[in-house]
């Protein structure tokens, strides 16, 4: 099995410009380079390049992808819009995680590498980093449930006693950026759909259009005039201080902010139930598949015993036909025919008759041994 490994990097608050494109072109002279990514894949060699020195030179986002499972992302945003402090009640038990400082910037780093090589031949890094890059921007506007999702690493590998309460009172409702995280880093999914399950946990991830009109018309002017310059001078992080400030105003004012945590135990019960109830739900639509088709072959054979009917004797000349092909096409041909025939002949009332010809047929063609194979299996002419 040849190996795939698959890199990307997005840089999103500054563009590359010619002199950046053109050291990256020196790392690697295969990959794609824009004013806004950086792409390869191999499947022989590695990358020449220092993935976390190339985040702390240009890039905001990186995804790394393995064929063996190993599964990298890392991201890059300034220190002074996250509250480093909170982060360790998240992913202190997550050894995975490393957060650390460069420059102005935290850079978050995230790799798990499964203890034993699973070699796959169906991995494809293109177009994952780009569901899971609004995550980005939730991290900016304060939205913590990004690392939730690790918290649960611990929580599925047995880390934390039943008696942890969750770092946030859920996740929900569970968004496609926050799912394809999930997915990529392969969390058990019954465990984020508990955390996400909203008759346990309200959904106050988006505020009405009133309530942060309110918390903005509570800003003193003069912060507002200096947030007005910003986004003149071309700050790109305005919008997300501002969607910051309303979520902290809204946590610091809703009850439900202040609502009890669950504890691990009680994730994980919900979690169980998570599961059997996805199990049930699997269940029940492939019964009602098994049905559909059972029905489908119902009508399908219901038609070809009223044409066989109609065509009478010919049926068996068409049964000889394919018999005399000698192949396994035919053969199966011939059989299937006679399956019909057999069902036929308990409707009519024709056993014994069917019973004779097919002893004829077994006479005349046993040393056919594919094709008496073939009868014997389904039991046609032996009683």
């Amino acid at each position: 099995m040849s190996e795939y490994q698959y890199y990307e990097f997005q840089a999103i608050d500054r563009p590359l410009d010619e002199a950046d494109r053109k050291a990256l072109k020196n790392l690697s002279s295969r990959a794609n380079v824009t004013s806004t990514a950086f792409t390869n894949e191999y499947h022989w060699g590695d990358f020449s390049g220092n993935p976390r020195k190339l985040m702390e030179r240009w890039f905001d986002l990186h995804l790394y992808l393995s064929n063996w499972g190993t599964r990298r992302i890392m991201i890059r945003i300034p220190k002074r819009l996250i509250d480093e402090s909170r982060l360790v009640e998240f992913v202190g038990e997550v050894d995975e995680v490393e957060i650390y400082r460069s420059d102005q910037n935290l850079i978050i780093d995230i790799a798990f590498d499964p203890e034993e090589p699973e070699y796959s031949d169906h991995e494809d890094g293109s177009g994952r980093l780009g569901s899971i890059a609004p995550l980005r921007d939730d991290l900016l506007s304060g939205d913590l449930r990004l690392f939730y999702i690790l918290w649960l690493t611990a929580v599925e590998r047995g880390f934390l006693l039943d008696s942890c309460n969750e770092p946030l009172p859920g996740i929900g409702p569970l968004s496609g950026p926050l799912k394809a995280f999930a997915e990529f880093f392969r969390v058990d999914m019954d465990l984020v759909r508990a955390a996400a399950d909203s008759s346990a946990i309200p959904n106050d991830s988006a505020p009405d259009a009133n309530a942060a009109r309110r918390i903005i018309e509570s800003i003193p002017e003069q912060e507002k005039s200096a947030l007005l310059l910003r986004l003149v001078d071309g700050d790109s992080y305005v919008a997300a201080e501002l969607r910051s400030t309303i979520r902290v105003a809204r946590e610091s004012s809703n009850e439900r902010s202040r609502s009890k945590h669950r504890t691990v135990a009680e994730i994980r019960k919900l979690s169980s139930s998570v599961r059997e109830q996805r199990r049930a739900e699997k269940a029940r639509r492939k019964e009602t598949e098994r049905l559909r088709k059972a029905q489908d072959a119902a009508q399908a054979q219901r038609a070809r015993l009223d044409s066989m009917k109609r065509r009478g004797e010919r049926v068996w000349d068409e049964v000889e036909m394919w018999i005399g092909y000698r192949n396994p096409g035919g053969y199966d041909r011939a059989l299937e025919l006679l399956i019909d025939l057999r069902a036929l002949a308990g409707e009519t009332g024709t056993e014994v008759a069917f019973a004779k010809r097919v002893e004829s047929i077994r006479q005349r063609h046993g040393r056919k041994g594919n094709f008496i194979q073939r009868l014997d299996a389904h039991r046609i002419g032996l009683g």
